[in-house]
């Protein structure tokens, strides 16, 4: 799935994303992507095997320049947590007692009450072989695990990224509900506005012979009206649907808007002001 929407505000926020050790530029800029898809920005990479910066990477990020460009590298992953006041790592392997463990849910659920609290946060992610190690799981506050088929539980680095991500902004849609995703407000139409329409359709369709035969023109009438006040309209849409019908007398097939016709002056020149 695909598309971006230049007039929404970017969401840059959230934990930050340390990968330790990744391998390839690839897995790096789909994990990139991941983050930007969900409003994460704010990716760390510890001592990456191919170095830094990546082109391929930067083609893997599929446009998620703005996480690409404030990538930061740390020689070693306690450089890379230093100004963190709480991290999980993310692990497929049982490590009981080790740390707690939280599921995806409850542990992006925490990271978002800590920053509304303010305080700095992240998530660990392992190399693509083998995770992370125990000295290095040892760093983290707490573990977060995702719910995989025990025969198959290894994930793809991007992978776990996304579903941290997704958890992520599915815990704050509360608040975005009040700004990122909301449809841009449109008056409602009065009922004097939808009556006028559909009255403007029905002289449209009247002068075509619409209704026929006569005797059913009253039921005819009915079931339109019925069917053109099954929902709410707004002022917007009115005004496109009457804009539409009213081109009906204007118009033809034959004799197309710019074309010669009976709605325009012998100068040539269409007096129709409304525009389509």
């Amino acid at each position: 799935m695909s598309g971006t929407n230049s007039e929404r505000e970017l969401l840059a926020e959230g934990p930050a994303i340390i990968l330790v050790e990744p391998q390839l530029g690839e897995n790096i800029g789909m994990v990139a992507r991941a983050m930007a898809n969900f409003g994460l920005s704010e990716l760390r990479l510890v001592n990456p095997r191919d170095g830094w910066p990546s082109e391929k990477a930067r083609a893997a990020a599929s446009k998620a320049d703005h996480v690409i460009d404030a990538t930061r590298v740390f020689d070693t992953l306690e450089e890379a947590l230093a100004d963190l006041n709480f991290v999980y790592a993310t692990t497929a392997r049982e490590r009981y007692g080790f740390k707690p463990v939280r599921s995806p849910v409850v542990a992006a659920a925490t990271l978002r009450a800590k920053f509304k609290a303010g305080e700095a946060t992240g998530i660990m992610f392992g190399r693509e072989r083998w995770g992370l190690t125990n000295e290095e799981v040892a760093l983290a506050d707490e573990i977060v695990t995702f719910p995989v088929n025990p025969a198959f539980a290894s994930l793809n680095i991007a992978q776990a990224v996304l579903l941290m991500s997704y958890e992520w902004m599915k815990g704050g849609l509360e608040d975005l509900t009040e700004t990122s995703f909301q449809p841009l407000e449109q008056k409602p139409a009065t009922k004097e506005q939808l009556f006028g329409m559909i009255e403007s359709v029905e002289e449209a369709l009247d002068a075509r012979g619409y209704f026929r035969p006569a005797a059913k023109k009253p039921k005819m009438i009915d079931n339109l009206r019925a069917v053109l006040t099954r929902r709410s309209y707004s002022e917007q849409e009115i005004s496109i649907m009457r804009g539409v019908f009213a081109t009906f007398d204007r118009y033809s097939r034959k004799s197309p808007r710019g074309k010669a016709g009976p709605w325009q002056d012998l100068d040539g020149v269409d007096d129709d002001t409304n525009g389509a």
